[in-house]
């Protein structure tokens, strides 16, 4: 029994590798920021959804399967995540609180949200206006959860493990989007001007925006 005990003990740490997590009395700080952050970005995706100018290369992906399916386009997003997570354990990347969380509330709220927005914006300059504003929104609550400093999202997390493994973080993030990207058109999702928008001012929005929001990084135990 000691020795299985023993190898059970050596065998987790390395299918699992987790985040450290900050004292207490900085962790509910985090958290709230965490969780709003997270709820901004899900109420920015509906708005781009109910806008239908395009959406994310992921969001067309998730889209698409939600239209080949007929399961809400949320309960895709979380289903997808957690099938990138099983991507994370060959590549040995840290998840934290930050990364579960992703996974599950940015769907949840999506999934909400379009429950109590209208299906369809018939005016021009409303889709316009829901597509621009979902932009920013989503971009301010990436500020947010990013830098509360608890664990990237899923899909981040696979791009950066690739990094780690040799592969440039840009024709990792590309190859992996553009595949998302096909495969959700191929599948029925939205591509418009909105993907476009998305692909060229989301990483100059969240840089502007966490530069301001980013908490101080989250200290290893005993440092």
């Amino acid at each position: 029994m000691s020795h299985v005990s023993s190898l059970m003990s050596g065998f987790t740490p390395t299918l699992i590798n987790v985040l450290p997590l900050p004292p207490l009395h900085d962790l509910w700080a985090r958290l709230a920021r965490l969780l709003f952050g997270l709820t901004l970005f899900g109420l920015g995706l509906a708005l781009m959804v109910i806008a239908n100018l395009g959406l994310s290369p992921w969001d067309v992906l998730h889209q698409g399967i939600s239209r080949q399916t007929g399961i809400p386009i949320g309960t895709v997003v979380i289903i997808t995540g957690f099938a990138v997570l099983l991507l994370w354990i060959p590549l040995k990347e840290r998840i934290g609180i930050g990364t579960i969380a992703n996974a599950i509330v940015i769907g949840l709220v999506l999934d909400g949200a379009l429950l109590v927005f209208p299906e369809t914006l018939g005016n021009l300059a409303l889709r316009w206006i829901a597509l621009l504003v979902g932009v920013v929104i989503v971009a301010i609550g990436s500020g947010f959860y990013i830098g509360a400093g608890l664990g990237p999202g899923p899909r981040d997390g696979l791009m950066t493990g690739l990094a780690r493994r040799g592969v440039s973080i840009a024709w990792a993030r590309a190859g992996i989007e553009i595949t998302a990207l096909v495969v959700g058109w191929l599948l029925g999702g939205t591509v418009g001007i909105g993907t476009v928008i998305f692909a060229f001012g989301m990483g100059p929005l969240v840089q502007f925006f966490l530069q301001r929001l980013a908490l101080i990084p989250v200290a290893p135990r005993g440092q």
